[in-house]
C-alpha cells in the first residue's frame, strides 16, 4: 500500500505566488469515501478571491460531487458517476466534460492528490496523461485540461506536468498523498 487510509485532519497551505492561505479539512467516512472541505483566500494577477469548496470522493478516490462558491456568491456544482460522466445538479448531462475523472481547482494543491491517490502510480508505470476538469477561479467555467503525472518515488514524490510542457513541478507528498511543497506556488504551513 502506497498511502495510509486517511484519518480526519486539517491542513493549511500558503501561496508562494501572490498572497493567500488555504484551510482544508479531510473528513473520511466509515465506508471509505471522503469529504474534503476547503476555504481559500488569495490573490493572483491583481485579482483577489475568497472561495469555499467541497469535494466528495468514493473509496477509490473518484470525484462524485464538488461544489465551489466565491464569497461574492458565484458558484458551480457538478456531480459525476465516478467514471468520467458529469451532470449539473438538476441531473442534466454535461457531455462536453465527459472523460474527466479528476478535477483541478485553481488555487489549491489538494486537487493534485486526487490523481496521485486514485492511480497509485509507481515509477515503472511511466508518465500517465490525464484529461482533467479544470476550474479557473476567475470565471468558474470548467474547461478540459491535459496533465501528466509521473511517480518518481512511490508514496513520496510525483511529477506534475502540463501536457503542453509549459509547466512542470516535482511534488513531495505526505503519507496521505497530500502535497507538502508545490515549488513556486504553495507551501504547507
Amino acid at each position: 500500500m502506497l498511502f495510509r487510509s486517511p484519518s480526519p485532519r486539517t491542513v493549511r497551505w500558503r501561496s508562494l505566488d501572490g498572497e493567500g492561505l488555504e484551510h482544508l479539512d479531510l473528513l473520511p467516512k466509515s465506508d471509505g469515501s471522503l469529504l474534503v472541505r476547503g476555504v481559500i483566500i488569495g490573490g493572483r494577477s491583481g485579482e483577489t478571491y475568497g472561495v469555499r469548496y467541497a469535494i466528495a470522493c468514493d473509496a477509490r478516490w473518484h470525484v462524485r460531487h464538488f461544489g465551489i462558491e466565491t464569497t461574492s456568491g458565484c458558484s458551480l456544482s457538478l456531480s459525476s458517476d465516478g467514471e468520467g460522466r458529469w451532470f449539473s445538479d438538476d441531473g442534466t448531462p454535461r457531455p462536453a466534460l465527459d472523460g474527466c475523472v479528476d478535477i483541478d481547482l485553481a488555487g489549491t494543491p489538494f486537487t493534485n492528490t486526487l490523481p496521485i491517490r486514485r492511480l497509485a502510480l509507481r515509477p515503472e508505470d511511466g508518465p500517465r496523461q490525464l484529461t482533467m476538469l479544470y476550474i479557473p477561479f476567475d470565471r468558474f467555467e470548467p474547461v478540459i485540461d491535459r496533465q501528466i503525472y509521473t511517480c518518481l518515488v512511490p508514496g513520496a514524490l510525483y511529477r506534475y506536468q502540463a501536457a503542453d510542457r509549459s509547466f512542470s513541478a516535482d511534488l513531495p507528498v505526505d503519507a496521505d498523498g497530500l502535497v507538502t511543497d508545490y515549488p513556486t506556488l504553495f507551501q504547507r504551513v
